[in-house]
């Protein structure tokens, strides 16, 4: 299967338009197939978008690659700090 690339802003679409499809009686196998997604992938999207604006969805995936930044700040200078501790603890 040929995995596609959806940015949070065309998530939160098609989680509207399989909304408005399942509340016409439409089933969840069907609502998929027409969306063009998994079932899987459906109620993954459903988990972690289900309710958020586009707005929303922008601010979460910001905030994601700051936070994954700041991790690796925090890696560095806990490695620096360590490298540092045991030059110390050599001269002594």
């Amino acid at each position: 299967m040929v995995r596609k690339g959806y940015t949070p802003e065309q998530i939160i679409n098609k989680l509207r338009e399989a909304e408005i499809l399942l509340s016409q009686g439409n089933t969840v196998g069907a609502v998929c197939k027409k969306i063009g997604v998994s079932d899987y992938t459906y109620y993954r999207w459903r988990k972690e978008y289900g309710g958020m604006r586009v707005d929303q969805a922008k601010r979460l995936k910001e905030l994601e690659i700051e936070n994954s930044r700041l991790k690796k700040l925090v890696a560095d200078i806990s490695l620096d700090n360590s490298i540092l501790k045991e030059a110390a603890r050599g001269n002594s």
